[in-house]
């Protein structure tokens, strides 16, 4: 009888201590194949922050003290605090090297929309991503590029983007099908009240992604570009409406401009420049974008 019990405390142990180790596991999913950059990318939950969704590469061994991760925290359209638009496109950035930071608890499959966003989740983003470069227990150890941070968002998520576009530690903005609203308040309920007399706090090369005419951002983000006269711009339109390609396999055409970009700003890859720069420039050959930039 006193052997019966042992096995049984036994195998309740053996359990508890099974769930325990695995109560911290974070969740995850290979989205498409992986992304088509180089290092194959997973969307995850971590435990530690649980309110986003985070982007990165599988295997984060490449990474460290000469090739490290730089940051995109990420807002979503309509200000949702969900990224579940936009993971085909996130996942793909990530592929090429990047931490991903989304605002939203990870989407389950074909879940759509969690409620409404803050613009001080991107902030939360960014504390966390240092926070992991300095801890030795976590997988991110001195393999996170702190000195190279974005803030990026589509429609209400580029609102929350250009909100915290002041941030010091910022580096680059991408604003995404959308652009200050003439008057503020003048969205919907909770969308950042901001005024154009606000696009004089950037302080970083900024680039705008538009739907072209059809898209209904497109009359505000002109005029941003307009507007910025005092950091380098660069104002991209691609005839596809408001949508955008985000939810195109690998995250269509918006996600190979973006990563250029990300790729050029916070990894100085001169290649990745050429998709903007030079009198043979990659959007110069290509009769589907239209663009303009200065400074």
């Amino acid at each position: 009888m006193k052997r019966k019990y042992q096995l049984v405390f036994t195998i309740i142990f053996s359990a508890l201590a099974f769930l325990g180790a695995n109560a911290q596991e974070p969740a995850s999913r290979i989205v498409e194949d992986g992304g088509t950059g180089e290092y194959k990318a997973i969307m995850i939950s971590e435990p530690s922050l649980a309110t986003h969704t985070v982007f990165r590469p599988q295997d984060l061994s490449a990474f460290g003290k000469k090739d490290k991760l730089p940051v995109i925290a990420w807002g979503n359209g309509a200000c949702a605090n969900s990224p579940w638009e936009h993971v085909n496109f996130l996942n793909e950035v990530a592929s090429h090297g990047f931490l991903v930071i989304a605002i939203g608890p990870m989407p389950a499959e074909g879940e759509q929309g969690r409620g409404r966003s803050q613009s001080s989740q991107l902030a939360d983003a960014i504390d966390w991503a240092i926070a992991q470069n300095s801890d030795k227990n976590s997988p991110y150890y001195k393999k996170v590029d702190v000195e190279n941070i974005a803030v990026s968002g589509m429609s209400c998520g580029g609102l929350q983007t250009l909100e915290m576009a002041p941030d010091p530690r910022v580096t680059t903005v991408v604003v995404c099908n959308s652009g200050v609203l003439p008057t503020p308040n003048g969205g919907m309920p909770g969308m950042p009240a901001l005024e154009k007399e606000d696009l004089k706090k950037l302080h970083t090369p900024t680039l705008y992604l538009l739907g072209g005419e059809t898209d209904i951002a497109y009359n505000n983000g002109m005029d941003d570009y307009k507007r910025i006269n005092h950091v380098p711009v660069f104002v991209a339109n691609l005839d596809v409406g408001h949508g955008g390609t985000y939810r195109e396999p690998h995250g269509g055409e918006f996600a190979k401009v973006a990563t250029a970009w990300y790729q050029w700003q916070m990894k100085d890859d001169k290649d990745a420049s050429k998709m903007f720069v030079g009198d043979d420039c990659g959007l110069c050959n290509d009769d589907e974008w239209e663009f303009e930039s200065k400074n």
